[in-house]
């Protein structure tokens, strides 16, 4: 018997932002990415040899069939009765194409799961736009949707999670353990997090519902980590960073912090991309890339730990915000409401500051 749902949701989507499967489809995501923005064609193209880099393949697309595997799995393991679809941002399958097929398949009210746990414009607030814009198409596509209209509502915030936490704070000491033992104990912990234009984090407004609510999100829950990780000392900084050197991002880098602590005398260092829930590109190269040949360089051990997408915690919590939701549940984990359909997001949520340039 499936659990009851008060709330009638009859499908889950996994909402991402997306990536190349190959070597043709590089500069056609780039420009998905980027449509808009006015992005010069050789900023794309420096873009696209780090995608080259790997083949031309992105590793999230995998990542997150194999999240949608184990969520199918959970669901079912936990009478849930939902089929689970994908749909991304950036690259196939589009969100556009998805929410046409679950139309397609009878679907009315579909909960959305986004691959990002944080509030503020890219980590939130674009998430609606994504559902609008699907929306929008299902009714260019399908007249009758305008008389039989669907409801998507996207999942709460999940970046300060009891599971998130414990995840993370075990791939943080199994990492920390792959260093040498003479300088695992003292070695820096390194937490590190998408950069964004300043402008798009400095958003006025009362500290619970507004000002620097990304950076602030992303610094409790490195702080979260280190404390279940027993971990008395870390740093926050950031990485992944575009756009022109005049337009401010959030700093410091993580390849010029790595420089900066390796000079006070640091002697290794252990980093945790906190800021995202699996290894797609700019985990693999900036920090399995760049910042490993720079510790490299420096001579200074670095161990990074693993995202929490593969952790049987991760897909479980899933659960618990779907569950949540068929319950009748009306409310973020940070305390402010969720929307359906794109609408906005309790005020000082996810303030639409968009970035000049794409991150």
């Amino acid at each position: 018997m499936t659990t009851p749902s008060t709330s009638g949701y009859d499908a889950v989507l996994l909402l991402s932002f997306g990536g190349p499967d190959g070597p043709d489809d590089v500069m056609p995501f780039l420009e998905n990415v980027t449509r808009g923005r006015g992005v010069p064609r050789e900023r794309l193209e420096s873009v696209a040899e780090h995608y080259m880099h790997f083949g031309g393949v992105s590793p999230i697309n995998r990542l997150n069939l194999d999240i949608i595997d184990r969520l199918r799995a959970a669901l079912g393991e936990n009478d849930i009765d939902l089929p689970v679809f994908f749909g991304n941002r950036n690259w196939h399958p589009m969100v556009e194409d998805t929410v046409v097929e679950m139309f397609d398949a009878g679907h009315r009210r579909v909960l959305v799961f986004p691959t990002s746990a944080w509030g503020g414009y890219s980590g939130c607030a674009q998430y609606h736009e994504d559902i609008a814009r699907g929306l929008s198409a299902l009714t260019d596509r399908r007249p009758a949707a305008a008389a039989d209209p669907m409801t998507l509502r996207k999942l709460p915030h999940y970046w300060d999670r009891p599971e998130m936490i414990a995840a993370g704070a075990d791939a943080l000491t199994a990492a920390r353990a792959q260093l040498p033992q003479d300088v695992a104990d003292s070695a820096r912990v390194v937490f590190t997090a998408h950069s964004v234009p300043t402008a798009a984090d400095e958003v006025a407004g009362p500290p619970e519902q507004g000002g620097h609510l990304y950076s602030r999100q992303v610094a409790a829950a490195s702080a979260a980590v280190a404390q279940a990780a027993g971990i008395t000392g870390h740093d926050v900084v950031w990485q992944s960073r575009s756009g022109p050197p005049q337009v401010p991002w959030l700093e410091p880098d993580i390849v010029d912090h790595l420089e900066a602590i390796h000079t006070d005398g640091v002697p290794a260092a252990v980093v945790s991309p906190i800021g995202f829930v699996s290894d797609h590109l700019e985990v693999v190269w900036d920090l399995d890339t760049e910042a490993d040949e720079k510790a490299g360089e420096l001579g200074m051990p670095m161990a990074r730990a693993a995202t929490v997408g593969t952790d049987p915690r991760y897909v479980a919590m899933i659960v618990e915000l779907i569950r949540d939701q068929l319950a009748g549940a009306t409310t973020q984990s940070s305390g402010l409401g969720c929307t359906d359909n794109g609408e906005r997001c309790a005020p000082g949520c996810c303030p639409v500051v968009r970035p000049r340039r794409p991150s």
